[in-house]
């Protein structure tokens, strides 16, 4: 195998490191035992500049960070005598990976990944538009037709939850979506093919994310991002880039500094766009990110910028863009859960109270998210009568929904009534939640 330098790069070398839970000494270590060296082979100093960027591995080291990463996987996309990523290769490959072995594909590592997330390629389209000389025609019909069926798979996705169609998504991908991307069409149209591609691979990520399969959403998130870059869409890129950012989130505090980082950088691509909404959308991610890090002042700031812009256009019809479906009931949503990380349980109480009871959410997982967090808050504040109440909307509000959130929810509110067995209200609601969890898991 070729183990050009060009291949990897620092950002590969960390996130494959960093998904391991190593250093620079752990990673010293394992590659001075793999060259043979010994355990003391290589300097930490050494592989700390790896990590950072300072160095790259040169010859004698460049096959053992590959090996001992697992970098390999991603020779299959990446082409170093041409400088590019074939994204569309990428992604329907990707699309097949889940009904076969999924080791083979190039983001196993997590490594890959990220590297793909970095490796600009602006002439992806007219590369393609330029050499395609066979398969089917594509035209404004067959655009048009995959942004109808992301939004007919979103909105059942966003009313019962990810996994319920996540497979119609995935097929509907490599097997009409496919053909077109590798068909023949104009450089105006392919650019709204790949963004409107962007949008379902973005959906099927969140879809992904809903069922707790973490890797395959960061690989959709992904590759939305390079779609949309390459079409030039800023805002669906930004919008990729947050849902990489909620998913760092979810990941715990070890991911924080990076959930942060991609939460600033989502907000500083969509900088200028005109859509208020979708401005609001990303600050207030950036809002939430700066909250699980410490960093409270950056969250107030980001979370008032976000509010002024939400409440500018919060009755503006809403487009077609993932981020324009963001409404001012979201928006309480999400303020509220800030304020309660930050400690103000009564402010995040009336802001959840606003996000059902004012604004009104429009998909039964919306509803139950938010009341599964209500009643959360209404026990933390000893109100144990009106948590009973709000958790019983949620049940009532999660009956058919597969979420990976929504049945997290269940499980906390079980576990958060098993302290309470004297009382009749609670041991009848957590044997509702009980019977709930024992559907089986959302996937």
């Amino acid at each position: 195998m070729d183990h050009d330098q060009s291949r990897i790069d620092h950002h590969a070398l960390a996130a494959a490191c960093e998904q391991r839970g190593w250093g620079p000494t752990k990673l010293a270590r394992e590659l001075g035992i793999a060259a043979g060296h010994g355990p003391e082979g290589m300097s930490r100093q050494y592989a700390r500049k790896l990590l950072s960027g300072d160095r790259r591995p040169g010859p004698h080291w460049m096959p053992h960070v590959i090996r001992v990463l697992g970098l390999d996987q991603t020779a299959g996309f990446l082409d170093p005598r041409a400088g590019h990523v074939d994204t569309v290769e990428s992604i329907l490959a990707l699309g097949r990976s889940g009904t076969v072995n999924r080791r083979g594909f190039l983001t196993t590592s997590g490594g890959g990944a990220l590297a793909f997330l970095g490796v600009p390629d602006a002439e992806a389209i007219t590369r393609r538009v330029h050499s395609a000389d066979h398969g089917v025609r594509v035209g404004r019909g067959e655009v048009e037709a995959v942004w109808q069926m992301a939004q007919v798979l979103g909105a059942n996705s966003a009313e019962y939850g990810g996994g319920h169609v996540r497979h119609l998504a995935v097929s509907y991908l490599t097997r009409n979506v496919g053909p077109w991307l590798k068909g023949r069409y104009t450089e105006a149209t392919g650019r709204a093919l790949y963004a409107a591609t962007s949008r379902l691979a973005h959906l099927i990520g969140w879809m992904s994310q809903d069922e707790d399969d973490a890797s395959a959403a960061r690989d959709y998130y992904i590759h939305a991002y390079r779609l949309a870059d390459e079409a030039g869409e800023e805002e669906l890129a930004a919008t990729a880039l947050r849902g990489l950012t909620i998913q760092a989130m979810e990941a715990g505090p070890r991911q924080r500094s990076r959930a942060l980082a991609l939460a600033e950088e989502c907000v500083n691509r969509a900088k200028d766009i005109d859509d208020l909404r979708a401005r609001a959308y990303y600050e207030i991610t950036l809002a939430e990110a700066a909250t699980l890090d410490g960093d409270h002042r950056l969250a107030t700031r980001t979370l008032a910028i976000s509010q002024t812009h939400i409440e500018h256009d919060w009755d503006t019809p809403s487009g077609t863009s993932w981020a324009s479906h963001f409404t001012i009931g979201r928006w309480s949503h999400v303020s509220g859960m800030i304020l309660a990380q930050m400690g103000d349980l009564t402010g995040a109480q009336a802001q959840l109270h606003q996000a059902l009871a004012v604004h009104g959410l429009d998909s039964r997982r919306s509803r139950a998210n938010v009341l599964g967090n209500l009643g959360t808050l209404h026990l933390r504040q000893g109100d144990l009568d009106s948590a009973l109440t709000t958790w019983a909307r949620f049940l009532d509000a999660a009956e058919g929904v597969q979420s990976v959130r929504v049945r997290d929810s269940a499980l906390d509110i079980h576990t958060r009534l098993a302290r309470y067995p004297d009382d009749p209200g609670a041991r009848e609601l957590a044997e509702r939640a009980a019977a709930f969890l024992s559907q089986g898991p959302s996937r």
